[in-house]
């Protein structure tokens, strides 16, 4: 999968927690069994950043840990009619994840957790959203909720 990574924290995210995030999402990726051009971004913000995404997209107007903006929501699709091996090489995007560092220090301590442990949690929980999961009901919440706990447990990142 390939992946683009930001900081907007004047670097607060250590090279090794974008290591971390990285091979988290190679990872998840892998045990989704997306293809290799699946693409998407990952952002790390502050409290103010997120705030400003979270009032503007979500008309919420508080920070949050995590945002994600899916490229293609379901039924959104255009259907485009081209041969299978130029569908093959397209990329997928799945969109752009924005995650708060102050959150992930603030819940980590709340928590009792480790800083990683909360980002890869938060990390996790928006690539799933972009992937189509989501929490809505109670059987989609346990089916994300597990696979989440799946992802995080199976890499190494338990509680």
């Amino acid at each position: 999968m390939e992946l683009e990574l930001f900081d907007h924290t004047a670097g607060q995210v250590t090279s090794a927690q974008q290591e971390l995030v990285s091979d988290l999402l190679q990872f998840a990726a892998k045990k989704l069994a997306l293809t290799d051009n699946t693409e998407m971004s990952l952002t790390f913000v502050n409290n103010p950043e997120i705030k400003e995404l979270n009032s503007k997209y979500r008309n919420v107007d508080r920070a949050t840990d995590v945002l994600s903006f899916a490229a293609e929501e379901a039924g959104d699709e255009t259907p485009i009619i081209m041969d299978s091996e130029l569908a093959a090489e397209l990329p997928v995007s799945l969109g752009d994840l924005f995650v708060s560092i102050d959150k992930v220090n603030e819940q980590a301590k709340f928590l009792g957790h480790s800083i990683n442990r909360e980002l890869g949690f938060l990390v996790v929980h928006g690539f799933l959203h972009l992937d189509g999961y989501d929490h809505e009901n109670p059987t989609d919440e346990k089916e994300m909720f597990d696979l989440q706990r799946e992802i995080l447990d199976g890499y190494g990142l338990t509680r």
